[in-house]
């Protein structure tokens, strides 16, 4: 990813978007999916998202990453399309660090609200549901339902992390419709989402998204239902453990089917399956990657 700067802002005709992190073909169908314009093939690693959007929204200024909150604000409001996006994603670097960087009584999140809500579905604006969700904001929690209700695919699938992280048990029905989706984007993001949301009310609609044709929804539910306790995605976990099947997955990279594999180790570790030990070994003794044997050894100490 280029560090290279220029004097003056990009014009909006010169910003190119290009997908660093292209999500596998759909198994089911040759339509692409939204999720293509959002990450990789994988929703958990959440900043994976964050440095794609660098990439989206074209080379950066230096000098303007020393702004305050308020600044970016201010840049929100006035400032061109590309300027406005960049400020988007500078509150989210910023809410990374600081998640509480916008709390009141500064009156900032109220200010992120009412900008979300008058924005075009653009790129300013998907940025801005994540920094919605970064903060946690409950007061933003009926906006972003009304983005669920969106034509824009691409803004469902923000607002869709967002209230999932926000986790507000409200957004339980609507997430539950969304994971019925037929583009295979939303419904991993929203399989991700019910993971985060934690209510086990999500367990039914889970079990039926673990048996998903397209490998990444059914892998995220299996993930999710871990995150809530459950044991019943196990055979997926495996599925995500065996290289052989994971490199059979159309368009995945190396890079994606190890991450994969960590995040299935971890949450092997987390329901400790007797049943898993021996996978976990065999993992921690062979696996070419010593990323994934890093974390089956952690895993081991886990489940002893």
């Amino acid at each position: 990813m280029s560090d290279e700067t220029r004097d003056e802002p990009l014009e909006d005709d010169e910003i190119k978007y290009p997908d660093p992190l292209a999500p596998p073909m759909d198994d089911e169908d040759d339509e692409p999916s939204a999720l293509r314009t959002f990450t990789g093939l994988f929703v958990v690693p959440l900043l994976v998202v964050l440095a794609c959007v660098v990439v989206f929204i074209g080379f950066g200024w230096i000098a303007y990453d020393q702004q305050t909150s308020q600044e970016y604000l201010d840049d929100l409001r006035h400032w061109s399309k590309p300027r406005r996006s960049q400020a988007a994603y500078e509150l989210s670097k910023i809410l990374i660090a600081d998640p509480t960087a916008l709390d009141e009584p500064q009156g900032l999140k109220a200010q992120v609200r009412e900008i979300f809500a008058a924005a075009e579905n653009d790129d300013m604006k998907y940025y801005l549901a994540l920094v919605l969700g970064f903060t946690k904001d409950l007061e933003a929690i009926p906006q972003l339902l009304e983005a669920l209700e969106s034509d824009d695919e691409k803004l469902r699938i923000y607002s869709l992390w967002a209230l999932g992280t926000i986790g507000d048990s409200r957004a339980l029905e609507p997430m539950l419709e969304a994971s019925d989706s037929r583009d295979p984007g939303i419904r991993k993001t929203a399989a991700f989402a019910l993971g985060q949301l934690g209510d086990p009310g999500a367990l039914p609609r889970l079990e039926v998204l673990v048996e998903d044709t397209v490998a990444d929804v059914r892998w995220n539910a299996a993930l999710a239902m871990t995150r809530l306790g459950s044991s019943k995605g196990l055979g997926v976990l495996e599925e995500m453990l065996d290289r052989n099947l994971g490199a059979q997955v159309p368009g995945i990279t190396p890079e994606q089917q190890e991450d994969a594999m960590i995040e299935a180790v971890k949450a092997l570790a987390s329901i400790s399956d007797p049943g898993s030990v021996e996978v976990l070994r065999r993992l921690s003794e062979s696996d070419p990657s010593l990323k994934v044997r890093q974390a089956a050894i952690e895993a081991l100490r886990v489940t002893g």
